[in-house]
């Protein structure tokens, strides 16, 4: 090989490695993927029913979105095997769940949505919420579930404290007519972390899980008073 071979050779590697570099950028940077993880230390607490409605919501605005089932009772997972052909695609791992929680997504991902198991804690939390734009924390009108919640926030809040991520909290399954719910508000309000909506304890959720459906894929006016539960919860999700 002359000098003149090797040079050649040397730009065209310098031309690809340029290009692949830029490819980098704009799938960390420019083209950089929006992750929600939706976590709560506590079972039942309708992480997946929101993990579900925040995967449907994106999809219905033409993102190309992942659903990462981490939890072993793979409710997610179970309501994307149901989820009609015609409806907005929504991809998933094919992984164990606790690979998902640091699983990469496909090249063309722009939305992921993280269900994750309760009980999550120790390096498992820290490397899901460092990966991280925005976390919803579910709480429930109960007492335990405000206590649980309460210490987990805080756990939160110090692993945040120095990253971009944002976190939000939404009261779940709420019945404004109960002295719980009441509770539930004040408690909700007195922390530290924006509270981003109330949804109210609708059969519609249920039905909708059993046919992989979310609220933005049935007709509007059937739930107008959940979307409009939603909207401020959709809004704070749009944001960066």
């Amino acid at each position: 090989m002359n000098l003149r071979e090797f040079i050649w050779i040397l730009l065209i590697f310098s031309i690809k490695y340029a290009k692949w570099r830029i490819d980098d950028v704009c799938q960390m940077k420019i083209c950089r993927m929006k992750v929600v993880v939706v976590a709560n230390p506590k079972g039942g607490a309708g992480k997946s029913t929101l993990s579900t409605n925040i995967a449907g919501y994106f999809a219905s605005q033409g993102h190309q979105v992942m659903l990462g089932d981490a939890d072993t009772q793979q409710s997610s997972k179970f309501w994307l095997t149901h989820r009609p052909d015609t409806l907005p695609q929504i991809s998933t791992w094919e992984y164990q769940p606790d690979l998902v929680l640091t699983a990469k997504p496909p090249r063309g991902t722009t939305h992921v949505v993280i269900d994750t198991p309760g009980g999550i804690s120790g390096w498992r939390l820290q490397e899901v919420i460092e990966r991280a734009d925005k976390v919803i924390v579910p709480v429930m009108p109960s007492v335990f579930d405000m206590q649980a919640t309460n210490d987990f926030l805080q756990q939160l809040l110090k692993i945040t404290e120095k990253l971009p991520t944002q976190v939000g909290v939404i009261g779940n399954r709420v019945d404004t007519r109960t002295i719980s719910a009441s509770n539930l508000r004040l408690f909700i309000e007195s922390l530290q972390v924006p509270v981003l909506s109330y949804l109210r304890d609708t059969q519609y959720y249920l039905h909708m899980a059993a046919h992989g459906l979310s609220m933005f894929d049935i007709t509007p006016s059937k739930v107008q008073k959940d979307l409009e539960q939603w909207a401020p919860i959709c809004h704070w999700l749009d944001q960066d």
